[in-house]
């Protein structure tokens, strides 16, 4: 184990006469727990150990310690990089790798993710998850379900615990007469889980089938099994990934599905899915606390509604459009200009970046010579799209001739036209007040139906909070009092009630609360905000030799400011010689280790500028780039990523 300096301990020492770490805690004559960015379990026999997870590969600074002189083998509970990213200090020194294994591919395969565009564009499938490891992990043993494993004094059954990952299995050892279960991220400490994100996941009822991307909370029904079946072994002490030990399982765990249940059923009271998937929602209809599903509206007649698309005609027969998701688009409104319903096109506006809004504007730019105006926010996102990892995002590249400033207005025949940051659906995502015809027409993309908000997913950035997220966005439907509200995949119009916009609010701040009591973080907005440290740009090309600049955006959702520092972790393969920056772009400070600093305000986002170079000598390809985040009191090893493709 020379790899991870355990080969000079002296075996002679015996542990028990070694006051332990502070960073470890003894569970058993034979069982630790080194307390990392993670929790790792340490079961010990004589001098060879044999590891729950490793995180960072910290825990081999605590072994000596303890009078381990090899690692045996290190078994993981599933395959996110901050649990795994330090194996290969292991590996090297001989340590044999136990995998869950439905989530083999994910350790030993790691390139067939990241090479498939399917992991990169067009994403409404969330699982497997990109924390996937950076390079591969070989592997020498996988588990299932029911195993039993004999390692030394210790007796291990494995658990299928899916929830957080598909695969997630837990650990359950028993040794010198107490009952351990190493649960993964299946439950963070009482009532508590590690983030909400991961808890996307498609749901199925009866001959429906919705994506990962539709399915807000959608792993809360496996996650609940994999809580009973921990139950079931009656462990004396859960031990999770991040968080705290428990002592109590039971009451750690009611606790918990007590506050998924009132997460989901806020989330169902107010969900647009209501509308579209009414029979997904059948047991809520008649809940207190539910919302009423508005009626319908005609749609005014200067109105044309096809795909994802309202198109807006002017009495002299211009075309105002409105999204493009593809070809069939384009080809409808030759058909109109054909038959003389439309004379010119004059313009395109852009709800916001999902491809079924987008796919199409190349094609609707090549066909007919008109700007292209949208928010700011969606400008940057449809113009650049490898800049960014977002779900339903195309690689369609779109001009964009004019980005809007919030509350910009100009007339268009005779409608008056302000466009607004509209951040519902998405975070990147735009409104469009049309006057005119006696009407007051707010066109929201994505982001409302007849039965609420569509925030059915979280990797969308849906942000909760006063004045942010859907609570701008109800507060502007109040400010605006429109008559009709359109959205692109609805045929009617719509509109809310003031009581309606009051109890929208109402239930978004509720959410606020209730969320955050759910994850560890001091906002919800953490636990629900994957992108809220991201890197730009997220995919970039690059030779040998090449300088590298990446920008790390922070998103501090405190209320008070936060100390953040980064560092690029670059794959193993460069040579690491002479090619890390330590701060020549940034005005943040740097130290030596190549750490990056910075002040993030209150509810700001700040950037953290990171500088590399592509060593010459290596192979063309795409390679991935982590970077570990220390964010306040949290260390988050390769906790984002970026891709860079080394062209030949």
């Amino acid at each position: 184990m020379g790899a991870v300096g355990l080969a000079a301990v002296s075996t002679g020492r015996s542990a028990f006469g070694i006051e332990l770490p502070a960073n470890s805690t003894r569970l058993a004559q034979h069982l630790f727990v080194y307390h990392g960015p993670i929790n790792v379990g340490i079961v010990r026999d004589g001098t060879r150990a044999l590891l729950i997870d490793c995180g960072d590969g910290g825990v081999t600074s605590v072994l000596p310690n303890l009078g381990v002189v090899s690692v045996d083998r290190v078994l993981f509970t599933h395959h996110h990089r901050d649990q795994a990213c330090g194996a290969h200090l292991l590996t090297e020194g001989g340590t044999r790798v136990v995998v869950p294994a439905a989530e083999r591919a994910c350790f030993d395969d790691v390139a067939a993710y990241w090479n498939d565009p399917k992991s990169r564009w067009h994403l409404y499938s969330l699982h497997p998850h990109h924390l996937m490891l950076a390079e591969s992990v070989r592997v020498d043993d996988v588990v299932h379900d029911g195993d039993v494993l004999t390692w030394g004094p210790a007796r291990i059954r494995i658990l299928s615990t899916p929830g957080h990952t598909d695969g997630s299995i837990s650990y359950g050892v028993e040794v010198d007469g107490k009952r351990i279960v190493f649960s993964g991220d299946v439950i963070y400490d009482e009532g508590r889980v590690w983030d909400l994100h991961s808890l996307q996941k498609g749901v199925r009822r009866g001959k429906l089938q919705l994506t990962d991307y539709h399915g807000f909370l959608g792993a809360r029904g496996e996650l609940v099994e994999s809580l009973n079946r921990i139950q079931e072994v009656r462990p004396d002490t859960l031990v999770p990934s991040h968080g705290h030990m428990m002592t109590d399982p039971p009451k750690a765990i009611d606790a918990l599905v007590r506050r998924l249940e009132t997460c989901h059923d806020k989330y169902v009271s107010i969900s647009a899915l209501r509308h579209y998937f009414p029979d997904l929602f059948r047991e809520y209809a008649n809940r207190p606390g539910q919302m009423p599903i508005r009626k319908g509206k005609p749609v005014p007649s200067c109105l044309r509604h096809f795909d994802t698309t309202w198109m807006i005609l002017s009495d002299s027969k211009a075309a105002f459009v409105m999204d493009c998701g593809g070809a069939g688009v384009v080809q409808k409104i030759r058909e109109l200009v054909t038959q003389g319903e439309v004379k010119t096109v004059e313009g395109l506006w852009v709800t916001h970046y999902h491809d079924d809004h987008t796919d199409g504007i190349p094609e609707f730019q090549k066909a007919f010579d008109c700007p292209c105006i949208t928010d700011r926010g969606v400008a940057q996102v449809i113009s650049d799209p490898r800049a960014w990892r977002l779900p339903c995002v195309s690689p369609n590249r779109s001009r964009v001739d004019r980005a809007t400033k919030d509350g910009e207005s100009w007339r268009w025949h005779e409608f008056k036209l302000t466009a607004y940051h509209f951040p519902g659906q998405t975070l990147y995502h735009a409104g469009l007040l049309v006057e005119g015809h006696g009407t007051r027409m707010l066109f929201v993309g994505d982001s409302f139906t007849m039965g609420g908000i569509d925030d059915y997913c979280t990797n969308n950035r849906n942000w909760l909070g006063r004045g942010v997220g859907f609570d701008r966005c109800v507060a502007l439907i109040e400010e605006l009092q429109p008559t009709h509200i359109l959205n692109c995949h609805v045929n009617e119009a719509f509109d809310f009630t003031p009581e309606q916009c009051r109890f929208m609010r109402s239930n978004l701040a509720e959410r606020e609360q209730s969320f955050r009591q759910i994850v560890p973080w001091d906002h919800a907005n953490y636990g629900m905000d994957e992108s809220w440290i991201r890197c730009h740009p997220y995919e970039q090309d690059a030779k040998t030799g090449d300088w590298v600049k990446l920008r790390v955006i922070v998103t501090n959702h405190s209320i008070e400011e936060r100390l953040a520092a980064c560092r690029v972790i670059l794959p193993r393969g460069w040579d690491k010689r002479n090619d890390v920056d330590t701060g020549s772009l940034s005005s943040a400070p740097a130290d030596r280790s190549g750490w990056q600093k910075a002040t993030i305000p209150a509810k700001k986002e700040r950037e953290i500028v990171l500088q590399f170079q592509v060593p010459s000598g290596i192979t063309a390809g795409r390679y991935v780039v982590c970077v570990d985040i220390r964010y306040g009191t949290w260390s988050l090893p390769q906790f984002t990523e970026a891709i860079v493709v080394v062209q030949p």
